[in-house]
């Protein structure tokens, strides 16, 4: 296990006291305030180093902590102790096998299992009495440590928890499952958005590459679909080393975890057909001739992203690799929909434009709740803001729109949003406080 600084904690009993501090006395730049649910705290952080310094304290910050209820630990510190430094948080790259490695050497522990904490990461608490009286965070951040490999960035089970991740929706069970990572580059995945803002969300590697996802769903009732497919295998190693893919762990393995065979997919749902989306549609058998992934499902596709798809342009034809949806037609498994519509009782398509002129997200509702398969629209938990779009997106204006649009509803509605492309949070719901948006994790 390799640790190095990510922040040390304050606890603070006026956080706007402790700002006019750090904020204005010491000219200090600050995050926007986040609430923390499960440890009942609200989180500023403050950075003071950049991202881009060499040693272990690249990015660290602080972190100006204040209680949200009377029983948050939090409260309990200051009553006891005052306000003052409360932890020191070290980053690691798997947060499972470093409390793994602390029990083997039989370090007491606060968290026997890492919880959800601020910026979407991972945390865990090893107890004072083990660490010379010290309250010691550990850190699991969204796209864990930079490393020359992209590979071996992702560790024994990735840098983030590939677990399949499973909800009840009414009548539905959701499955957000995994067909591994890759890496993007980072200033194209946030577009406008300047690298000093983007690089506190996530950390690029040395080519400014950031990890992602990919994380179809399975909707099981009725019917069993699964949306989207991932990148599946058939691209050469020179795909794979411009992608950064990390594959070790893939949709067959978790499809397999989840109770599921490819013969048991009855519906596979395109957002769009993008390379990282639609290249689990088709594999090459042992003859190497390609064919439907899914031997029973129907394939449903939007006529315009069809289209445009089998007819890329040269901005587009990176994205669009025909050998991932064209043998559909040839089997005679594809269905192409024009409109929005009900793909099946209680799942529903609705266009978005933005990232393609005819990306859709995917709404889901049972029992009075609703679920969102966003796709391309909020790809990671970061795109949550308005303006934070892609720079891969052919019409980043119409992304802005469907966005304003989209998120009063999934906040009124508190619909379950997924994402599609994070690699920590696999969904949550969005709420806002103060003009500024966030993912809760809870309900």
């Amino acid at each position: 296990m390799k640790a190095v600084l990510d922040h040390v904690g304050i606890a603070v009993k006026d956080l706007e006291g402790a700002l006019r501090f750090y904020r204005d006395a010491l000219g200090l730049e600050v995050e926007a305030p986040e609430d923390v649910p499960s440890q009942q705290v609200r989180a500023q952080f403050v950075p003071v180093g950049q991202p881009s310094d060499a040693g272990a304290v690249a990015g660290a910050s602080l972190e100006l902590l204040a209680a949200t209820a009377p029983e948050s630990p939090i409260a309990k510190f200051i009553e006891k102790r005052g306000p003052g430094l409360h932890h020191i948080t070290l980053r690691v790259d798997d947060i499972h096998a470093a409390l793994a490695q602390l029990r083997a050497r039989g370090t007491r522990l606060v968290d026997n299992e890492p919880r959800p904490g601020a910026e979407g990461a991972l945390v865990a608490f090893i107890h004072p009495s083990s660490a010379q009286g010290v309250l010691i965070e550990l850190k699991q951040s969204p796209v864990g440590r930079v490393l020359s490999d992209p590979a071996a960035a992702a560790g024994p089970k990735g840098p983030a928890l590939q677990e399949n991740q499973k909800y009840t929706l009414g009548d539905f069970e959701l499955i957000s499952v995994s067909d591994g990572f890759f890496r993007l580059d980072g200033g194209s995945m946030f577009g406008v958005i300047p690298k000093t803002m983007w690089s506190q969300k996530t950390r690029p590697d040395e080519r400014n590459r950031i990890l992602l996802a990919m994380r179809p769903l399975v909707v099981r009732g009725s019917r069993t679909m699964i949306i989207d497919a991932g990148m599946g295998d058939k691209e050469n190693e020179k795909f794979h080393e411009i992608y950064g893919v990390e594959r070790k762990r893939h949709l067959d393995h978790t499809l397999a975890e989840a109770g599921l065979a490819a013969e048991d997919i009855d519906i596979v749902l395109a957002s769009h057909l993008h390379f990282d989306h639609a290249g689990g549609f088709t594999v090459r058998d042992a003859a190497g001739r390609l064919r439907p992934r899914f031997p029973r499902a129907q394939y449903i596709v939007r006529r315009g992203e069809w289209e445009d798809a089998t007819h890329p342009s040269v901005r587009t034809r990176a994205s669009y690799l025909l050998d991932n949806y064209v043998p559909l037609a040839e089997a005679g498994v594809l269905q192409l929909v024009d409109d929005d519509q009900t793909i099946m009782p209680g799942v529903k398509v609705r266009r978005t434009g933005g990232h393609t002129q005819h990306h859709q997200m995917i709404l889901i509702e049972s029992g009075g709740k609703t679920a969102a398969f966003v796709a391309d629209l909020i790809p990671t938990a970061a795109h949550v803001p308005d303006v934070w779009v892609m720079g891969y997106d052919l019409y980043p204006l119409d992304t802005m729109a469907a966005k304003k649009q989209f998120m009063p509803e999934a906040i009124d509605k508190q619909m379950l949003v997924f994402f599609e492309h994070d690699p920590v949070i696999a969904a949550g719901y969005l709420q806002e406080e103060d003009g500024k948006r966030r993912v809760r994790l809870e309900t």
